[in-house]
């Protein structure tokens, strides 16, 4: 059975219900209210599209991207309204839709993350999510398209190209990620040309005590150490070749301690090293090669003691921040399909639909990390694309089924139940953990439909 197989005579798609109920879940609707009262901008009235809707709906963007705006809509409106027990809301114009994103803006997604994308990774039941008793994360930057629109040119800005100008102006972002789950913990936009650090250092604030967080060469600098370690949180961070570390106490395990010297900038702006090492901050570096390769390869690192922390397995360590490339192929290639271009013409609403983007991609790393607790698996055993596709249809989003009819059909002998149990059984064997659930039930997404009390209107 196709996952796109209508239930009941209306048309309505299951997986139509079950990602509206699964975006309810990870993110409750007074958590929604909570940010929107915040940001001024909650529905004081009851409305054909209350703005608690309009949150869900711009997650629900990234779950239905080759959509119209209304065919999204409907689906994440009717799936609200269906696992709350409302009546079927009406449908709305793609004029309302724009009016009330605009309302919005992007505020109020971006507090959302904030508030709910905590970590997953349990230490008892998620052993390989930790090192030394820190929770392994990962921060790194990439960059997206948006719409070739006036206002998205002047914010965002064009790379260059051999023939002087890119197609599409694009967007610089930053995530921080939990490398065991690929949840994304928190994320930020700005613009093409603006320093990656300046992306980068609004998601420390999501950083702590019992964290230790890997990053590239691109954030080895004193200052930008300090500011991270000022969060309390221990750092795995390659380093530059050509960057001065003398040798000021060799360890046992082949790394030494060192130092990195403070900066100062002139009046002119040139910045200086300060040779002086009390100004600096001690660091432990570890140098290695991979095997068949001659690239070296450069740590510095926070965790200072070698018999805690062993250098060989700080170098094996520090190769999960993979694991973020991973997050932003999820998102590009998986989450998005073909669609290579962010629908929104302004660049509050680019902001707006990218942290949608983002709360989209929790909720399927929240639900594949609910399946792989349940079902004592790695998160790695996991496919991302089979749980995406089970949060999402392949065809059009349709309305039709209202609750009551659906009520009414799961009472009427069992054959509607039956049918979506065996639609949920599909989607299940594409994942390696099919063989962990016995019957439809066991699977998480299905006791959505059941205890999942979204207040829609």
């Amino acid at each position: 059975m196709s996952q796109g197989k209508t239930l009941g005579t209306s048309g309505a798609r299951l997986a139509d219900y079950l990602s509206a109920s699964l975006l309810a879940r990870v993110f409750p609707t007074s958590e929604v209210h909570a940010v929107l009262d915040q940001a001024g901008v909650n529905s004081q009235r009851v409305r054909a599209f209350p703005a608690v809707a309009g949150v869900y709906y711009c997650m629900g963007l990234s779950l239905y991207p080759e959509q119209a705006y209304e065919s999204v809509f409907a689906a994440v409106a009717e799936g609200l309204a269906w696992s709350a027990g409302a009546p079927t809301p009406a449908p709305v114009t793609k004029s309302a839709i724009s009016k009330l994103r605009t309302k919005l803006g992007y505020e109020p997604l971006r507090a959302l993350m904030q508030r709910c994308c905590k970590p997953l990774a349990d230490p008892v039941r998620h052993p390989q999510g930790f090192y030394a008793g820190r929770r392994i994360v990962a921060i790194d930057g990439s960059k997206f398209e948006v719409p070739d629109e006036a206002q998205n040119k002047l914010a965002f800005g064009y790379p260059g190209s051999r023939t002087g100008q890119a197609g599409y102006p694009q967007a610089q972002s930053a995530v921080l990620v939990e490398c065991a789950t690929h949840a994304i913990l928190a994320a930020n936009i700005g613009a093409y040309r603006v320093a990656e650090w300046e992306i980068c250092q609004p998601l420390l604030g999501s950083l702590g005590p019992g964290m230790l967080c890997l990053a590239d060469r691109g954030f080895n600098g004193f200052e930008h150490w300090q500011a991270a370690r000022a969060t309390g949180s221990d750092l795995l961070w390659r380093c530059a070749k050509n960057r001065q570390l003398p040798v000021h106490k060799a360890l046992s395990d082949g790394s030494y301690l060192s130092a990195l010297a403070a900066t100062r900038r002139s009046p002119a702006g040139v910045s200086r090293t300060i040779k002086d090492a009390a100004q600096g901050v001690v660091v432990r570096v570890i140098e290695y090669s991979l095997p068949g390769s001659e690239e070296r390869y450069r740590l510095i690192t926070s965790v200072l003691d070698e018999r805690e922390a062993p250098a060989l397995e700080l170098a094996a360590l520090y190769h999960q921040r993979w694991h973020v490339e991973a997050v932003f192929d999820e998102l590009k290639t998986h989450l998005r399909q073909q669609r290579r271009v962010l629908r929104s013409k302004t660049p509050d609403l680019v902001r707006q639909e990218f942290y949608g983007w983002v709360l989209a991609h929790f909720a399927v790393r929240w639900l594949m990390h609910e399946v792989a607790s349940q079902a004592q698996l790695g998160h790695e055993r996991l496919s991302f694309t089979a749980h995406v596709n089970l949060a999402q249809t392949r065809t059009a989003p349709q309305r039709g089924l209202s609750p009551q009819s659906a009520r009414k059909n799961a009472s009427a002998g069992g054959s509607s139940c039956s049918k979506r149990a065996a639609n949920l059984r599909q989607c299940a064997r594409s994942t390696s953990a099919a063989c962990a659930w016995s019957s439809a039930g066991a699977h998480p997404m299905h006791r959505l439909i059941r205890t999942t009390r979204a207040t829609f209107l």
